[in-house]
């Protein structure tokens, strides 16, 4: 039987820098060292610097300190292209005795892009000095969609009172390189499933709801789509005059949401005379604890039965 004591949880995450200052050195992360041309580094500068400071850091630890009140067992957290760096957790969880890990990505899509790129980095070069059991995805998860549906609730009361009546919804995740799909990566079809199940626990039509991927890259190449701009002009030309975003892909505020959305798309409808509404993120949701405690509770479970 594993030893209750030697076993922990470990929370992954992409990681953002703390400041426009670290971006150069953030996108390098990013790219594995290829350098991007500086009009990109400019434009990224320049949305970390209209939202003031990404907060998915700060959302992201206070997850693990939710999670680690409801297992009661050591949750470390490991970003791949920012402090605190996967690398450094994984000599913190063996500095500690640790001999069992269950990785959780914060990322409930799997994509070789996201969650392939955990994993990886999370193994290393010469694997580990502990035992991991990784989950590859839980985007159907009922209490992960449960907590999507009560923050789409919540949010479209608000938008039905200052318009009168429900807006459209759009579905988002951030879009993946087409070529990512095409060699069989599951991350499109499980986005699209996250959706669908948000959508029928909201109790939404097939007719009142579209889903369209978000933030193409800037890098080049073709991204998956359909884009929000032309799912937005999709539901104005059906005459409609506002949308409800609501994003499937993400777990808390980050600039993906607080520029893409809030700032960008914003300036798109305003343009195009529509209104834009969007449901909170997760951040410190509940039912996105209960549902971390509960993926975690049951693989916990799992290694006990093993040997150690």
């Amino acid at each position: 039987m594993t030893d209750p004591a030697k076993t922990a949880v470990v929370l992954l995450a992409h990681g953002s820098p703390d400041s426009v200052d670290e971006i150069p050195a953030f996108l390098l992360e990013v790219t594995g060292g290829r350098p991007l041309p500086q009009n990109v580094i400019d434009e990224v500068k320049h949305r970390y610097g209209l939202i003031g400071q990404s907060p998915l850091t700060r959302w992201t630890l206070l997850q693990r300190d939710l999670l680690r009140e409801r297992i009661q067992l050591p949750v470390y957290v490991g970003m791949r292209n920012w402090k605190p760096f996967i690398r450094d957790t994984v000599r913190e969880i063996e500095k500690d005795g640790i001999e069992r890990v269950v990785a959780i990505c914060l990322a409930p899509q799997n994509s070789r892009t996201s969650v392939g790129l955990y994993r990886k980095t999370l193994a290393g070069e010469n694997g580990t000095p502990f035992a991991i059991d990784f989950v590859e995805s839980w985007h159907d998860h009922p209490l992960l969609i449960k907590a999507f549906a009560e923050k789409f609730a919540s949010g479209m009361r608000r938008a039905t009172e200052k318009l009168g009546r429900k807006p459209p919804v759009i579905f988002t995740a951030h879009s993946v390189p087409e070529r990512t799909i095409t060699e069989g990566d599951p991350y499109e079809a499980q986005a699209k499933e996250t959706a669908a199940l948000v959508a029928k626990c909201a109790g939404l039509a097939d007719s009142d709801w579209r889903f369209a991927f978000q933030s193409q890259g800037m890098s080049g190449g073709t991204w998956l789509g359909p884009t929000v701009e032309d799912t937005i002009l999709a539901w104005k030309q059906q005459g409609h005059d506002a949308v409800f975003i609501q994003p499937i892909g993400f777990l808390c505020d980050h600039v993906e949401v607080l520029y893409d959305i809030d700032i960008g798309f914003r300036q798109f409808c305003e343009k195009e005379n529509m209104r834009l509404f969007r449901a909170e993120s997760l951040n410190d949701s509940p039912l996105l604890a209960d549902s971390l405690a509960d993926i975690a509770q049951s693989r916990l479970a799992t290694l006990a039965r093993k040997p150690a």
